[in-house]
């Protein structure tokens, strides 16, 4: 079997990197793959124009090592070149949402005895526009957050700086909200926002249930939207999100659908971030194409 390596030598806490020898020399020893390419990014979007140039069945899968950045744009590497290539994610990221929902293994005993039961799942994946996402759309305040952290404290606090940071934000964007108008097949509305989330799997941000009834092949999106509230509620509704309940609060909009507009009635400018990368701004058309992706699980 041939498998090519998309290696990201910057992400996260960059720790896993240092296990890739001896991944790729117990791959090669025990036989599961007999030939290795490997490609180490230098810029963004390497990753993206590497996998697309693929041809179908020129290598048996795709290994992404990197955070959800790097899996966005292999992700979107195969949707885009259409070489149906399976997927092994290899996380090394700050926060590794997909990969976390997925029990992704990061040993090497157990990344290697996951690629040799060549175990794989069908998942659904997000599509706005001529971009595709495996996880989350997002848009509205806090959603800029990531942007805002420094790698070198990402390299320190792994997730929780985003935590720290968002704790920060908080009073400076709490004046801030969206007149969103959203439409699916089943309701027709406006809410003055704080922010909406639109996902595939629970698991956002670090908080494990976000999207509590996502599921990643149903052939649905989730959609949380959190309506404007005053700082103690918003605080509330925060640490209800670790538990997954706060689906239940007056100010939560939650449901599912296959496809959903969103604008902006006020003209303000709305960006997105796209597995946690920017990615556009409304109005926008998000929908799911459902099982569309081979995805290496234990």
């Amino acid at each position: 079997m041939k498998a090519k390596f998309i290696i990201n030598p910057s992400s996260g806490k960059q720790l896993l990197q240092k296990k890739l020898d001896r991944i790729i020399g117990n791959l090669i020893l025990e036989g599961t793959l007999n030939h290795i390419d490997v490609l180490i990014l230098k810029k963004k979007g390497d990753a993206y124009e590497s996998v697309k140039a693929l041809k179908k069945d020129e290598y048996d899968y795709v290994v992404a090592v990197g955070g959800d950045g790097t899996v966005n744009e292999v992700i979107n590497g195969i949707m885009i070149g259409k070489n149906k290539i399976p997927l092994a994610i290899l996380p090394a990221g700050t926060v590794n949402d997909f990969a976390n929902y997925l029990q992704i293994p990061t040993d090497v005993w157990g990344f290697c005895n996951m690629l040799k039961k060549n175990q794989k799942k069908k998942v659904d994946v997000g599509k706005i526009g001529d971009r595709y996402f495996i996880n989350v759309l997002a848009g509205g305040i806090l959603t800029d957050v990531g942007y805002k952290v420094s790698s070198n404290v990402k390299t320190w606090l792994g997730k929780y700086a985003y935590y720290v940071e968002g704790m920060k934000e908080i009073p400076k964007q709490m004046f801030k909200s969206i007149k969103l108008s959203m439409e699916t097949e089943e309701c027709l509305g406006e809410e003055d926002t704080f922010m909406f989330i639109i996902s595939n799997t629970p698991m956002v941000g670090g908080f494990k249930r976000l999207a509590p009834k996502a599921k990643i092949d149903d052939g649905m999106l989730d959609i949380c939207i959190i309506k404007k509230s005053d700082i103690p509620e918003f605080i509330g509704l925060f640490f209800q999100a670790m538990k997954g309940e706060h689906i239940y609060h007056p100010k939560v909009v939650y449901l599912q659908s296959s496809k959903i507009r969103l604008e902006c009635k006020d003209y303000t400018k709305v960006n997105l971030d796209i597995d946690g990368e920017e990615g556009g701004a409304l109005p926008a058309t998000i929908e799911v194409i459902p099982k569309v992706l081979e995805v290496f699980t234990p």
